[in-house]
């Protein structure tokens, strides 16, 4: 609700700027420079609408790189006249964007701002520059802890919506949980590592999230290596199973089932894993002792 909350927000905050940018093109004289403006109203119309505000792809979409352009065009169209936007170069770094958008933005912030020294004299020239250099680097500093806010978010959600599909460094964590209660409850609980062609990952992993129980969590541990933490009343019933759901899978590649109580590294059955003939190879805890 929070998320959502947020996106609304901030939806209705670009439709507010999208219209406000309107209104000043209807009065702008140049004609390049009303041209200019309705470009970066539309662009903020259209972000607004049609922009997916999600915490999984906002720093992969480099959606500011438009509007970088229009301001460095329209700075150096007429710098005179809109000299006081030259302020908001320190607005476009706050946001989470791709590295090479940033490193773009300062580029285009710093040649808008060279041209300016015969407009402003040296002093003001120099001071204008400091300011701008440390509001952008303020800029900069806010989308840096957005992105890592992000990266944490990412750490703790779904890689797939509605499937329980989890990132792999959640693996160690539950591996512990996972054990502790199945030897607290007398079930039997184990590991199925899956290895696929990277071009079969997401398709098998979605398949694999849909055949397990919604309280059974999947993993995806590298572009290559899926994993899942399977629980069954006793060892036969396991066996059982991992047969059907191994049939069902449809899975070409080697895959490994490893009991929890005989798990003793998961960096070593990923090893094996990796040496390991196709076929589904079942570690019983004798053998794998």
């Amino acid at each position: 609700m929070q998320t959502k909350y947020k996106s609304v927000l901030l939806r209705g905050n670009l439709l507010i700027a999208a219209v406000l940018m309107a209104l000043l093109a209807t009065r702008t004289q140049p004609l390049i420079d009303t041209l200019l403006m309705w470009l970066a109203a539309a662009w903020l119309g259209l972000t607004a609408l049609l922009l997916t505000f999600d915490h999984r792809r906002p720093a992969t979409l480099p959606w500011q790189l438009l509007p970088s352009l229009l301001l460095a065009a329209l700075l150096w169209g007429e710098p005179g006249r809109h000299v006081t936007w030259l302020w908001a170069w320190a607005m476009l770094l706050m946001l989470p964007q791709p590295r090479w958008v940033l490193l773009l933005g300062s580029l285009l912030a710093l040649a808008t701002w060279w041209p300016l020294k015969d407009l402003l004299g040296l002093e003001q020239w120099v001071l204008s520059g400091l300011l701008l250099a440390a509001l952008m680097l303020l800029g900069l500093s806010r989308a840096l802890d957005l992105r890592a806010r992000r990266q944490n978010a990412l750490r703790r959600a779904r890689l797939v919506p509605g499937l329980p599909l989890w990132p792999g460094n959640r693996l160690l964590g539950d591996l512990i949980l996972e054990r502790k209660r199945s030897l607290r409850e007398g079930v039997h609980a184990e590991l199925l590592l899956l290895h696929t062609p990277r071009h079969r990952c997401w398709p098998l992993a979605q398949r694999l999230c849909r055949l397990t129980y919604r309280f059974e969590r999947c993993y995806r541990l590298d572009p290559t290596t899926l994993a899942a933490l399977l629980t069954s009343r006793d060892p036969e019933q396991a066996d059982t199973r991992r047969e059907r759901l191994w049939h069902a899978l449809e899975a070409r590649g080697p895959a490994r089932a490893i009991p929890l109580a005989g798990l003793l590294s998961l960096d070593d059955e990923r090893h094996a894993l990796s040496h390991q003939s196709a076929g589904l190879w079942v570690i019983k805890g004798a053998d794998h002792a």
